[in-house]
């Protein structure tokens, strides 16, 4: 599958493209995972976001997030694939995207992320290290991971 990215400010995006990203946001954390939580949580506007469209398609999408504002590292979060795609390798090359953004945005530094549990033999093989701190967020385990 052939796809294409784009990467913006919140101010940059589209009313069409902030549309399909919570739509996105709420179809797959709300309702498939069925967990009920304040997705818009103010830390948006201050991120980047990526995203990556089949055509006129969402399918996934990962939210660049400066320090300071979710961990005292860069961060990446609200990491998305629609189900559409999911086990096609698109999860992977989301995330190799946003790492290498997030090197651009940010500089050579490291990338701390909440990760589902479940997740982590994934991020590890993206290079992100467990850090052993663990944790609960809307009823769902996480654990914290570092890419360095």
């Amino acid at each position: 599958m052939e796809y294409t990215s784009s990467i913006k400010s919140f101010t940059q995006l589209s009313p069409e493209e902030l549309y399909q990203i919570m739509k996105l946001r709420i179809e797959v954390f709300i309702i498939e995972q069925e967990c009920f939580y304040q997705d818009a949580d103010d830390k948006d506007q201050h991120c980047h976001h990526l995203m990556l469209w089949n055509g006129e398609n969402l399918v996934a999408y990962a939210r660049l997030v400066p320090a300071g504002l979710s961990f005292t590292e860069v961060s990446i979060g609200r990491v998305i694939t629609s189900a559409e795609v999911r086990g096609t390798g698109t999860g992977k090359i989301l995330m190799k995207s946003a790492i290498a953004e997030c090197k651009t945005l940010f500089g050579d530094v490291p990338i701390r992320i909440g990760a589902q549990t479940y997740a982590k033999a994934f991020y590890s093989g993206l290079g992100f290290e467990d850090t052993k701190i663990e944790f609960m967020e809307d009823g769902i385990p996480h654990l914290e991971m570092l890419y360095r």
